[in-house]
């Protein structure tokens, strides 16, 4: 009865509905659960309870994929405490406030790691959030600020990087066509990923928020760290959320090296690890290796190898003993306890309308448009907003262009070179992408809280209107592209329109520069 029908998106929309109103995330992810199983099971007590915890939570927490993204998250935490505790953050957060010196800089500075970190997008929250942390919070930018930044340079920069693990997710859902072929090909047409990128630039060079960003902003000016902490889902008796040790010992004896070297190590170890599970070691090239890669696996091994490297480490420069490290990976653990449980409800909830076919409700609608020839100039712009509609809605970028890539690839089975088949395909990683950068139940947004310390909601609530300022300059770009179908043409005609659409905003006087308020 309710299965490939509209009802089957009732339980995200009101899961999302009560998170945006309420401010509180577990109990209205929890509810959304709760309906979908009551929906699925026809309102049986047995037959939901069954489906919600069964076939749902536990069912997700037996998945290898999850599994490892759980044992990744943690892994990470435990090392974010470790270069905590060895003084690392607070030696560099001292470098960098020497070396930079503006608030302009250290935004700018976060893009460009945030866009160097291209490989994938979990590692790209977690370990952005650990290393500008400390510099951010000493020019006074906002937690939700440091949030947005990462998340919005985590997915939008891994869509339009060739090697990552998203070009890989990508080219496993082309039939027919080289898939790295087609995902290079539409890396000009990605408009949501590349307006954001001019956004976030527009918006550092103009010292300027607008809407809840500009509050917190405000806020973070006016009270400096304390305001972030008053946000923050973690613990406010230690920076990295140890609640039960109310001054964690930190080593005075902590240097630069001792959070540069541990990253880098990651960023090598995470990387060897990926493309040892595509079978690179075994002849395999680099780029197919890639593409054949297992990332949660992949970052898994990585991770542990990093996080043992950084132990010896420490041991070995006399930073830390090894009691002070062992103690230091449990209380990391504990720092990500609330982004665990928020990914776990969030998994479970897709489980739902996984199974009362959301998929299969919207891939329908996608595929009677598309037979519709008199629409094949506005196809683009349809399929970026149903992508967005529905990652926004499940929660998850990859399961959206999985769906939809394939649908428009058999529209143009016969005209694998058609430019517009290129604009589409790229419009359905955009609206992934776009939707997944909304979503509250999203596991980049939620990795993105994680990685800056911030309230999830808190984060949710300030990015989405720069979110859906970016998605409502796309749509007009796909709009021009479905129409003159030039790539030269249309990108530098939609980042004009974008910061001109900043520029009306700044100038309309509904938002005043932040600027001038601090």
């Amino acid at each position: 009865m309710f299965v490939d029908t509209f009802w089957s998106l009732l339980p995200p929309i009101i899961a999302i509905a009560l998170a945006l109103i309420t401010k509180e995330v577990y109990s209205s992810l929890f509810i959304g659960i709760l309906v979908g199983g009551l929906l699925y099971s026809g309102f049986s007590f047995t037959g939901t309870i069954q489906h919600v915890f069964v076939d749902g939570m536990i069912a997700q927490l037996s998945d290898s994929w999850n599994v490892g993204i759980l044992i990744f998250l943690v892994i990470l935490g435990s090392m974010v405490m470790l270069m905590n505790r060895a003084g690392g953050s607070a030696a560099f957060g001292k470098w960098a406030v020497s070396h930079v010196k503006t608030k302009a800089g250290a935004q700018l500075a976060t893009i460009a790691l945030g866009i160097l970190i291209f490989i994938d997008d979990y590692f790209n929250c977690l370990t952005v959030g650990s290393v500008m942390q400390p510099l951010t919070d000493k020019h006074r930018i906002s937690r939700e600020k440091l949030a947005y930044l990462i998340d919005a340079t985590a997915a939008p920069v891994c869509i339009i990087a060739p090697i990552s693990s998203w070009a890989a997710a990508v080219t496993g859902f082309v039939d027919g066509a080289n898939g790295l072929t087609l995902f290079v090909r539409a890396i000009p047409y990605n408009f949501y990923a590349l307006l954001t990128i001019a956004m976030m630039l527009a918006l550092t060079f103009l010292d300027f928020d607008y809407g809840p960003m500009r509050l917190a902003e405000l806020s973070a000016r006016a009270n400096g760290e304390s305001a972030s902490n008053d946000t923050s889902y973690l613990s406010k008796t230690s920076p990295t959320g140890a609640g039960d040790q109310p001054h964690p010992p930190v080593s005075q004896k902590g240097k630069v090296i001792h959070l540069v070297l541990p990253i880098v190590t990651l960023i090598v170890c995470c990387i060897i690890g990926m493309i040892y599970t595509g079978g690179f070691f075994e002849g395999t090239g680099f780029v197919d290796a890639f593409s054949g890669s297992d990332a949660s696996v992949g970052l898994v091994y990585g991770s542990v190898v990093a996080l043992v490297i950084t132990i010896i480490f420490y041991l070995a420069t006399r930073v830390l003993s090894f009691n002070e490290c062992m103690n230091a990976i449990p209380e990391g653990f504990k720092s990500m306890v609330p982004a665990i449980l928020i990914l776990t409800f969030a998994w479970t909830l897709k489980s739902m309308t996984d199974s009362l076919g959301a998929a299969g409700f919207v891939a329908g609608l996608v595929a009677n448009i598309a037979d519709n020839r008199a629409l094949m100039g506005l196809l683009p712009a349809f399929v970026f907003l149903v992508g967005a509609f529905l990652a926004f809605a499940t929660g998850t970028s990859w399961g959206t262009f999985g769906i939809l890539i394939p649908i428009v690839v058999n529209v143009f089975a016969s005209d694998m070179n058609n430019e517009l088949m290129i604009i589409a395909i790229s419009a359905c990683m955009a609206g992934a992408v776009c939707g997944d950068h909304c979503s509250p139940i999203s596991d980049t947004t939620i990795m993105a809280s994680a990685g800056a310390q911030c309230k999830h909601i808190n984060h949710v609530s300030t990015q989405l209107p720069y979110a859906i300022t970016a998605a409502a300059v796309s749509v007009v770009a796909y709009i021009l592209a479905g129409i003159v179908r030039n790539w030269l043409v249309c990108l530098p005609i939609s980042i004009a329109l974008m910061i001109l659409t900043i520029f009306v905003i700044k100038k309309a006087g509904l938002w005043q520069n932040s600027k001038a308020k601090l």
